[in-house]
């Protein structure tokens, strides 16, 4: 069973077989992180960032670095907390339950925002298989049968989760891996277009680039997230974070130059599948792209298969506080909470319908920079909760041989994840400010229930 933290001490613990079990080794959490990580990103973003110019791969090597730092943060608080729902256990113990409810529900929305986001990025790659002659109607339907599927394999528990979680991983990456680097060799530096195209500043450039691009690097917390399903968490966890966003961070380094040298850069600014149009590049037919069209379908779908195990995750810890509603606390037989699963899975299909009906084309990139705000909030104050441990400086909490290390990791934590936040351009922040603060009331709701029942059961017989 999971150890508890100080605060969770307090709470009711799980039944047994309500626990969820440990279930993920290094393997298959190192799988979940890359999983995650490689989806909907680096299939779809080369031809978002475009606009920006060649700059944009300047932004992807901060990010790379930022990423790895983010791993190594997570690896530190994972030791001091191993247990499921990471980045809202670290700010509710350091900072009290509102802000572990701020950082729970602004993640949980990221999850969902983002999922939609996935499924809408599956579209361009099924039109390369299976022309969708621009119907919109037809477009939603891929698009929730990429969101259900992998809701469907949730339901059946967390093991079969991580089963297809290295599946899907293997099925992609080596692939992927391939492509970037046979890639190099058919490289056309006219194709690359100017450094920076957006008429802004080369760091105002790099920043803005650097919010959408965070969407691809969305993950790096997955095994942090589900501590309680990974075996010695307290290892494993900042192993598989940081071997997961290693290895993840070279396929979208070389992949995105390539990308960038094969497709034209007028070109790849409209693509809506530049991956396949690199391949195609590379071929001279259209046989590449249909293969990478079905290498980016398995490939997102296996990374929907993994955010929603995350969606569903970091609510059943906050529920357990009694800082979520109460029905995402239920674990079914497989060890997946599936009110989590269900409640996601709506949620994200009336935003694809929402999606559809403005139209995709526009909102996908808004949908992009929402969750860059939603995402960066439980960064900067998972990192703010190490700096706290840091400041009070208490031997059973801090190894004063990694202190000085320990901070700069933190330190830089927080501060890129501002970066990317003011990145993020004041549209994006207005929207998730809006989605944080329309979780007041449920957190007011919640404590003032859980308040009344404490003063009766305090009441005498």
């Amino acid at each position: 069973m999971t150890a508890p933290s100080p605060t969770e001490a307090t709470a009711p613990e799980p039944t047994a077989a309500s626990a969820p079990r440990r279930t993920f080794g290094l393997t298959a959490a190192t799988a979940l992180v890359m999983g995650n990580i490689i989806g909907g990103g680096i299939f779809a973003l080369p031809a978002a960032v475009a606009p920006y110019g060649t700059v944009s791969l300047a932004a992807f090597v901060v990010l790379s670095v930022a990423a790895v730092l983010l791993a190594l943060l997570f690896g530190r608080l994972a030791r001091r907390s191993p247990v499921t729902g990471g980045l809202y256990v670290y700010p509710r113990d350091a900072f009290g339950p509102f802000a572990g409810f701020l950082s729970a529900w602004s993640y949980w929305t990221m999850c969902w925002v983002s999922i939609a986001a996935l499924a809408t990025a599956v579209v361009g790659y099924v039109d390369v298989l299976i022309p969708l002659h621009g119907n919109h109607a037809l477009e939603a339907v891929v698009a929730l049968a990429a969101l259900w599927l992998p809701a469907a394999a949730n339901f059946a528990g967390t093991r079969w989760v991580g089963a297809v979680q290295v599946v899907s991983t293997v099925l992609k990456f080596v692939p992927l891996l391939i492509v970037a680097t046979i890639g190099l060799f058919f490289v056309d530096a006219d194709n690359f277009g100017p450094f920076n195209a957006s008429g802004q500043s080369t760091p105002g450039a790099v920043a803005a680039a650097a919010a959408l691009l965070l969407y691809s690097f969305l993950g790096v917390e997955s095994a942090a997230v589900s501590a309680g399903e990974v075996d010695n968490p307290e290892r494993n966890v900042g192993r598989a974070s940081v071997l997961g966003t290693l290895a993840s961070a070279l396929v979208y380094i070389l992949g995105t130059v390539a990308v960038f040298g094969l497709v034209p850069h007028d070109k790849l600014v409209n693509s809506g599948a530049p991956f396949a149009d690199a391949v195609n590049a590379i071929t001279g037919g259209s046989w590449g792209g249909t293969a990478i069209a079905l290498v980016a379908v398995a490939s997102i779908t296996g990374c929907l298969n993994g955010w929603i195990l995350l969606a569903a995750q970091m609510p059943y810890a906050a529920a357990r506080d009694g800082l979520f509603p109460a029905p995402f606390a239920k674990v079914g037989k497989g060890g997946v909470p599936g009110f989590g699963v269900w409640a996601v899975a709506v949620l994200g299909t009336l935003l694809i319908a929402l999606n559809y009906t403005a139209g995709p084309d526009t909102t996908f990139r808004v949908l992009v920079l929402i969750t860059t705000f939603t995402g960066c909030v439980p960064y900067l104050l998972s990192a703010a909760a190490q700096l706290f441990w840091l400041a009070r400086g208490t031997r059973d909490r801090v190894r004063p041989a990694g202190l000085i290390r320990d901070l700069i990791v933190a330190a830089l934590s927080f501060a890129f994840s501002f970066w990317l936040i003011a990145g993020a351009g004041y549209a994006a922040v207005y929207q998730g400010v809006l989605f944080l603060f329309a979780g007041i009331p449920v957190y007011v709701w919640l404590r003032g229930r859980r308040r009344e029942a404490a003063e009766e059961s305090a009441l005498p017989a």
